[in-house]
């Protein structure tokens, strides 16, 4: 039996997505960010040395990375939502389950981190010189780089969705699983994002799927849908 183990408002909401989808058994083992630190708790650390969520068993084997589950489950379900290789549909999949973690993550990360600092709290008497130094550096790095990456990213996302019913064309693919997490967050996070049609269809076709509905109710509480 599959054990997905599940962190509260995390990647891994997406493989309750995929392993609905594919109609593999599994179970779900939760777990509770720390309220303070917003952090996955250590029992994590049992499972995987990294201490991460998502991460999977299967029997004795354990896999861990958003896209090494994706590959893993699709491979135990016989290939589903992999394209043909060689064709133009396997080099967009290629592209765009790396895209996701490796270049439309990272900023939001960064944006998520600069607001945090910005709303940390300080003690009283430190307010006044800490508070306007904090909020200066992180404006500055968000206005001149985060922001712009996130516009360029994001764009180039929105066109390719102006002419693909999915990522790699007309069938859901692996892909898709890797990138509605991107998408939520940015909704969340890159307020240019909520002025993109597409990106607004895109992420309503997948919240509307049987199949994501299910993985909401067996996942719990998800702030990005």
């Amino acid at each position: 039996m599959i054990k997905l183990h599940h962190l509260e408002n995390s990647r891994s909401q997406r493989i309750i997505w995929l392993l609905e989808e594919l109609g593999l058994p599994y179970e779900v083992v939760r777990y509770t960010r720390d309220k303070k630190t917003s952090l996955a708790p250590p029992e994590l650390l049992k499972i995987h040395p990294l201490g991460k969520s998502p991460v999977i068993t299967d029997g004795d084997i354990t896999v861990a990375e958003s896209a090494a589950i994706v590959e893993y489950l699709m491979e135990k379900a016989g290939g589903k939502f992999r394209p043909a290789m060689g064709t133009e549909a396997c080099r967009q999949f290629n592209f765009w389950m790396h895209f996701a973690e490796g270049s439309a993550m990272p900023p939001l990360v960064m944006t998520l981190v600069f607001n945090k600092i910005e709303n940390a709290p300080v003690p009283a008497l430190l307010k006044p010189l800490i508070l306007p130094i904090a909020r200066g550096i992180s404006k500055q790095v968000k206005t001149g780089f985060i922001n712009p990456t996130l516009d360029k990213q994001f764009k180039f996302v929105e066109d390719h969705l102006s002419k693909n019913e999915w990522f790699c064309g007309n069938e859901l693919s692996g892909a898709d699983f890797m990138m509605i997490f991107p998408l939520e967050a940015a909704m969340n996070r890159a307020g240019g994002v909520k002025t993109m049609p597409n990106i607004q269809k895109y992420v309503a076709k997948v919240h509307a799927l049987p199949s994501y509905k299910k993985a909401l109710e067996v996942g719990g509480p998800y702030d990005y849908a």
